[in-house]
């Protein structure tokens, strides 16, 4: 199933997806793709919030979006890897039959499907600004991401294997 099909998809049944995403071979390679893919998305979802900025203070943008590109696309991944471990601690304590791998994929999945939301709150940053209105956006995104993550684990601990 293409991404974007797995993506709304997730938006009805989280767990289904994640069972299709674990059935399939063990790919390192795999699941790194998808945090990347979540975290340029992000990136991208900061270019309006950012540009909002650079306009009201007169800062460089370019010097803005380059510490959100290095920020989202190169440390974030590297913050998700530590998550993710963090989160296989937790499930190991609980009583889950899991792996590294299983829980990598739940997170950065989570990451990855929750994304479209982060648009969103970039647009909503972008032309709107600081506010109720963000902070509501925001907090959806929070509920999503939640929903989304914790759903994920339930599956990679005690769904089938």
């Amino acid at each position: 199933m293409p991404v974007t099909s797995d993506i709304a998809a997730s938006y009805r049944r989280p767990r289904a997806v994640m069972r299709g995403l674990l059935s399939l071979p063990i790919s390192e390679g795999r699941a790194l793709a998808i945090a990347m893919a979540g975290c340029v998305v992000v990136f991208i979802g900061q270019w309006p919030r950012l540009a909002r900025e650079a306009h009201m203070t007169g800062q460089e943008l370019n010097s803005l979006l380059a510490g959100a590109l290095f920020a989202w696309v190169f440390i974030m991944p590297l913050v998700l890897y530590v998550l993710s471990a963090l989160s296989l601690v937790v499930l190991k304590l609980s009583g889950a039959r899991t792996s590294g791998y299983r829980c990598r994929l739940a997170l950065f999945w989570a990451v990855l499907a929750a994304s479209p939301l982060i648009l969103l709150i970039g647009l909503v940053a972008g032309f709107v600004g600081p506010g109720a209105g963000l902070q509501l956006v925001g907090l959806f995104w929070l509920m999503i991401f939640m929903w989304f993550w914790i759903s994920n684990l339930l599956e990679a601990g005690w769904g089938e294997t």
